[in-house]
């Protein structure tokens, strides 16, 4: 008897497992059954709806069984790493990511649901074209970078760039003898890369410094061209003589940053980066961002020092560094971007419950971001020159991350970061460029410009 009653209870375990496991089979299959079917490897599955940006302006769509992408060459690559191609090695690319609803699948007719009840297939960005390709057309003279322009109000991206690119309508064969040309190039680099942020990391000292020093607005320094901190020399571009806090900070001094970071201590200054989320992701229509990085617990003194003017081994992301510009420009608290228009077909988004275009985590007090908007609107009127943005009201600073390459060849992360204050045209933005042997104003700082003022004309246009 006892024997009967342990192979009882095996063959129940086994019958519990059994049913378990069919039911987990069960539930997979009806929640990735699209995905399955838009797998690369089922290469029937070829009549793709159409993708168009945010005037309708057709982006990819399907012709006799071919996909075909925009007729202009710029905006192709401009866009490479937002559309994607038909090889899908950009994972996070729409053509990847939205496959099963760029193909119209159903889990109960498959490819062949009636027409009647079958969706269009089609999916709209928010991102303008034009924009888009004038980022682009100056990106591209660099080895690699990234633009990203969003809307800080209702969340939209209009224009994510990112270098290096290829045409999507004829994607190389990549071997051993060019793999250095196209080093990266399946990354979107507004998303998933992050880079050194040099200057405009100072936005973040800034903070720890307004926020702690009560005294701040009423201090001077004097900057002579380097200073020993820690036993090793801090040095700067330029010899300021004795300035104050928003001269600073126009004149991007690494002598005062590098003082505040060494005063405000360890705490205080990792305090801030988390406020600001540096070391947190953001999250794009479902795809999160690569973090940036502050740590500096095994940081000796000079190491704490650069840190404060964004060396050291400071990180930053375009994506993320665009959103904290539009909490500044908001008052502290950010919209959340996206960048697929009402995040098409994405259950969540129906719902309802979509972070894409709400509110997010506050990040600032109202008064440290007026505070800073003071700092960043002086550094254009008074440093970088207000014509540069063809009449919009901008809010920005530079940057020059210092990097060492394999070769030992200094080259630089130009970054040029911020915001336009016009009513119609509210519009936070980050450009960067890799391995630039320019400071940032020059090399992102034009990137930048043609890239706001392009979106301030199309969406003026609109």
């Amino acid at each position: 008897m006892k024997r009967v009653l342990q192979r009882s209870w095996i063959v129940f375990i086994v019958a519990i497992a059994f049913m378990g496991g069919l039911g987990f089979l069960i539930f997979k299959t009806v929640t990735n059954a699209a995905d399955w079917a838009s797998k690369p490897y089922n290469g029937h599955i070829s009549n793709l709806g159409k993708i168009t940006d945010r005037n309708g302006n057709m982006l990819a769509k399907t012709v006799d069984g071919e996909r075909v992408y925009n007729s202009d060459a710029s905006v192709r690559k401009a866009l490479l790493h937002v559309v994607g191609d038909e090889t899908l090695n950009i994972s996070t690319a729409l053509q990847s990511r939205y496959r099963s609803e760029l193909s119209g699948y159903n889990f109960i007719w498959g490819m062949n649901m009636p027409k009647s009840f079958k969706g269009s297939g089609n999916v709209q960005l928010t991102v303008d074209a034009d924009t888009c390709k004038a980022a682009y057309d100056v990106l591209k003279n660099y080895d690699s970078g990234a633009c990203v322009v969003y809307n800080y109000e209702t969340g939209e991206v209009i224009c994510s760039v990112s270098t290096k690119s290829y045409d999507p309508q004829a994607p190389p064969k990549i071997t051993e003898e060019n793999e250095d040309l196209y080093r990266g190039v399946y990354i979107d680099n507004v998303l998933s890369s992050s880079y050194t942020p040099g200057s405009i990391f100072k936005i973040v000292t800034s903070v720890a410094a307004i926020e702690n020093i009560p005294d701040i607005w009423e201090r001077t320094w004097y900057c002579g061209g380097k200073e020993e901190i820690g036993g090793s020399d801090v040095t700067c571009v330029s010899s300021h003589g004795t300035v104050n806090l928003e001269q600073a900070f126009g004149h991007s001094c690494n002598i005062v940053f590098a003082e505040l970071a060494v005063e405000l201590g360890e705490e205080k200054m990792n305090e801030a980066a988390e406020k600001l989320g540096i070391n947190a992701s953001f999250e794009v229509s479902g795809i999160k961002t690569k973090k940036g990085n502050y740590n500096v617990k095994k940081a000796n003194t000079n190491q704490l020092a650069w840190s404060g003017v964004g060396q050291y081994e400071d990180k930053v992301n375009p994506m993320q560094m665009a959103i904290i510009c539009g909490a500044i420009a908001r008052g502290g608290t950010p919209i959340n971007p996206y960048i697929v228009s009402g995040d098409s077909g994405n259950v969540i988004s129906d719902l309802g419950l979509s972070k894409a275009g709400v509110t997010g985590e506050r990040m600032l007090s109202k008064d440290t971001a007026n505070a800073l908007d003071k700092l960043m609107r002086s550094a254009v009127v008074n440093d970088y020159g207000d014509y540069m943005f063809g009449g919009l009201t901008v809010c920005a600073k530079t940057g020059t991350g210092e990097t060492v390459t394999g070769e030992g060849e200094n080259l630089n992360d130009g970054w040029m970061v911020g915001y336009s204050k016009d009513e119609d045209c509210p519009l936070a933005f980050a450009a960067v460029v890799h391995r630039s042997s320019q400071y940032g104003y020059a090399a992102a700082g034009q990137v930048a410009k043609a890239a706001m003022i392009q979106a301030a004309k199309s969406l003026r246009a609109e």
